[in-house]
């Protein structure tokens, strides 16, 4: 794709997709208008890189794999939540939608950031069907032949990759082109997000060492490692770069904190259940990696004191196709799954019944109706 092709989607995605309601949305233009944006702004990153040498090319040149292709779920929340605010008369405000698309990009770098970092904590070898970039870099410097240890390469490559993402993320919003003060407004929700989901982050890692963790510290963890951070947030960024005051921002959280439970509780299902062809992780990614997540709660509280010890002593180990099942048979047999799913379920209404008193634009309600729904179907 040349420079043009990158380009050119920016404003025509944002355009096509600015008043649509829900079923006319095209989610595919979107996508496209976001990889564009983020192709654009790598590409001057390359300039600015260049006098580093093949190493900085080859850095940025990751980053552009970490940022390729994924759901966009936080951009596109980030999108209605600004198109959510009314304008004096209740319409949607005229947008600059190349700069709110940048805005919106911003979010996903944020998120590349994330997974790189998650991969090398969780020791991940997969992320979304390709290595990981722990594992990219590790390969290469064993091929390469290179002096030292090639895991703690790949381990120190990746950790400044998601660094260097994050700091990114930081500048794109900053450099979006929308008001100053509104962007102003954004970065300070922005800085509250990134606060939230490394303390999320770290209080996750802490409960995987101690081993134990109950329902609560599990639900807080998916609070603020993932729920808050995914829809919440997002909506939040979007919304203060329209100008939404506390009012209007209180009512989206109604919305989108339960509606981001309920995609993590999906989430965590998809990491015990899921398909590997759909998510790009190994079968039972979860329960090798010995996450502690509210669905294993569940089952270790509710199974017999026999499985029950089975999972608990299985959980982060090296475990075979077979093993793997007979976990799932444990949780399944607790009711833990089916628990997971009525509690899925009554989230989505908390947050339908959110969104129906919120306030918003008729368009954002309808646009964002449907993403709850596919964010917690997975038909994203």
């Amino acid at each position: 794709m040349d420079d043009t092709a990158r380009t050119a989607p920016s404003t025509s995605a944002g355009a096509a997709l600015a008043d649509a309601p829900a079923g006319a949305w095209d989610i595919a233009a979107f996508r496209d208008g976001v990889q564009a944006t983020l192709d654009t702004f790598l590409d001057g990153q390359v300039e600015r890189l260049v006098d580093l040498g093949p190493d900085a090319a080859r850095l940025v040149e990751e980053a552009r794999a970490a940022v390729s292709g994924g759901k966009r779920l936080r951009a596109a929340f980030c999108w209605w939540g600004h198109r959510a605010v009314p304008a004096p008369g209740g319409d949607p405000a005229p947008v600059d939608e190349a700069a709110l698309l940048r805005a919106c990009a911003a979010l996903e770098l944020l998120h590349a950031s994330a997974l790189v970092h998650d991969d090398v904590m969780d020791a991940s070898d997969t992320r979304r069907g390709r290595p990981s970039a722990h594992r990219t870099f590790e390969a290469e410097h064993r091929a390469a032949g290179w002096q030292g240890d090639a895991e703690q390469f790949g381990a120190a490559a990746a950790v400044l990759l998601g660094d260097l993402l994050l700091t990114w993320s930081d500048e794109l919003l900053r450099t979006c082109g929308l008001p100053a003060e509104r962007v102003a407004a954004a970065m300070h929700v922005l800085d509250l997000c990134r606060s939230e989901v490394i303390a999320g982050q770290f209080l996750d890692v802490s409960v995987q060492a101690r081993g134990r963790a109950d329902v609560d510290a599990a639900m807080t963890v998916l609070r603020y490692k993932s729920a808050k951070y995914s829809i919440e947030r997002p909506l939040h960024v979007g919304a203060a770069l329209a100008g939404a005051d506390a009012a209007l921002l209180g009512r989206l959280s109604a919305f989108g904190l339960p509606l981001g439970e309920a995609f993590q509780l999906r989430d965590d299902l998809l990491g015990v259940y899921g398909d590997p062809q759909v998510t790009g992780k190994p079968a039972g990614d979860d329960l090798v990696e010995g996450k502690r997540t509210v669905l294993v709660a569940l089952a270790l509280d509710a199974a017999p004191p026999a499985d029950a010890a089975l999972l608990d002593a299985a959980l982060g180990t090296p475990l075979s196709p077979g093993q793997v099942d007979r976990l799932r048979e444990v949780i399944s047999a607790s009711g833990a799954a089916d628990q997971v799913e009525q509690v899925i379920g009554a989230l989505v209404e908390r947050s339908r019944e959110a969104l129906a008193e919120a306030g918003t634009t008729a368009a954002a309600r309808s646009a964002l109706r449907a993403l709850a729904t596919a964010a917690t179907e997975r038909a994203f």
